[in-house]
């Protein structure tokens, strides 16, 4: 697997599309710390982490009705082409509706976060 933040985002997005309650993910400490931020912004109900030595990333997928709560999931910086934002350069996600995820030297925080640290990084990906 080239990408395991792609593999991660697109396995949300093809699990919401399914209507499917819970989707499970490899472990590794960035999709677990991703998965937090998602958690935390309310986008996703539940985060666990199962196993022995090839654990897994349990995510409850949160839905209003029949529609998923996110309604889109994009990678920015990908293998092939890092994207790198500093502070004052941290994109806004639909007009501040979405959450723009950021890896900083501090660890992985969303925007607004890393705007009030005044810290930049490399840009992850939108979720809104």
């Amino acid at each position: 697997m080239m990408d395991p933040i792609a593999d991660m985002l697109t396995r949300i997005r093809n699990a919401q599309r399914a209507l499917l309650p819970v989707v499970e993910v490899p472990h590794s400490k960035l999709k677990e710390n991703l998965a937090q931020i998602l958690k935390k912004e309310g986008y996703v109900a539940e985060v666990g982490v199962e196993g022995k030595l090839p654990k897994k990333i349990k995510l409850r997928l949160k839905y209003q009705g029949k529609k998923s709560v996110i309604e889109g999931i994009r990678r920015i910086s990908r293998p092939g082409l890092r994207h790198y934002v500093g502070s004052t350069e941290i994109p806004r996600v639909r007009g501040g509706l979405g959450v723009a995820v950021l890896s900083t030297p501090e660890g992985i925080m969303t925007g607004t976060d890393a705007r009030k640290k005044n810290i930049g990084g490399e840009l992850l990906c939108y979720v809104w």
